[in-house]
């Protein structure tokens, strides 16, 4: 793993990656964001050392970087998730590279199904906590110690400071973003009428397919932190209708706007 790092942050370096100052993951149907971006360089994820492809049909497979407001960042245009059949390592790697190439936070975003019947459908979700049901960890086998602690903590995986900043923009901006407890699940099924019932029995608001080992990652090397979910479906056991993939990311396309008002409005807030 050192070695492909040290790979991949050297390839970023050549192609003028150097002082990327805030890292930002865009999920499902969540891409526009690029287009508040001055992009001074572009990379197809093929053409960096170790990094997967992503094979969903929503997600570019591209790193961008370039400035928001002066600040510097660097956006993944489309993420990794187990059920693609990747490692936790792999589908983590990037949020490595990020760190190792400098950036200071890191901005998640994902699209997730609301177990919660005060979180509609179109609505935006600031992820407080999560609770982790996918079958493996990034952190399982040997550990990286001049990353991070064998067994790090998380009682705020989520940034306090952060999450702050961006209820404060939300109620600045007339945005309702509600707060709550996000389940990641291994997919790519989504789930039964009993599942939904059990995820939000044990605690959770919403519910998807990835964020949570990014967030471990960004956690065990010492990132802050903040994610937002786009809730693109209801999900009431007892009125559950059949999802329609292109009516999620339909949805997912039409809260673009609130949410990167969110991720902006925070990039120009930090220094």
């Amino acid at each position: 793993m050192k070695n492909q790092l040290i790979e991949a942050v050297q390839k970023l370096k050549e192609k003028g990656i150097t002082k990327p100052q805030i890292g930002i993951v865009l999920g499902t149907g969540l891409g526009n964001l690029i287009e508040e971006i001055d992009i001074q360089v572009e990379i197809e994820y093929k053409n960096i050392p170790h990094f997967p492809l992503s094979t969903v049909e929503t997600h570019s497979g591209k790193l961008i970087y370039g400035d928001i407001s002066g600040k510097k960042v660097l956006a993944m245009q489309g993420r990794f998730h187990y059920y693609e059949g990747y490692s936790m390592k792999q589908i983590t790697f990037p949020v490595r590279v990020m760190k190792q190439s400098g950036i200071k936070y890191l901005l998640l975003s994902n699209a997730a199904g609301s177990m919660n019947p005060r979180i509609r459908k179109g609505s935006l979700m600031l992820i407080d906590d999560h609770i982790n049901l996918l079958p493996d960890n990034p952190l399982r086998g040997s550990n990286l110690d001049e990353q991070g602690p064998r067994f790090p903590d998380m009682s705020e995986p989520y940034s306090p400071q952060l999450n702050e900043k961006l209820e404060k923009i939300a109620d600045e901006e007339n945005i309702t973003l509600h707060k709550g407890v996000y389940a990641a699940v291994a997919g790519p099924n989504l789930e039964t009428r009993a599942e939904y019932r059990y995820l939000r029995g044990m605690g959770a608001d919403v519910v998807g397919m990835s964020t949570v080992p990014e967030v471990i990652v960004a956690n065990h090397c010492g990132l802050p932190c903040a994610a937002i979910s786009v809730v693109t479906d209801e999900c009431d056991p007892d009125n559950l209708a059949k999802v329609n993939i292109e009516e999620i990311i339909e949805t997912a396309n039409k809260a673009q706007a609130k949410l990167t008002k969110l991720f902006v409005g925070l990039v120009k807030q930090r220094t």
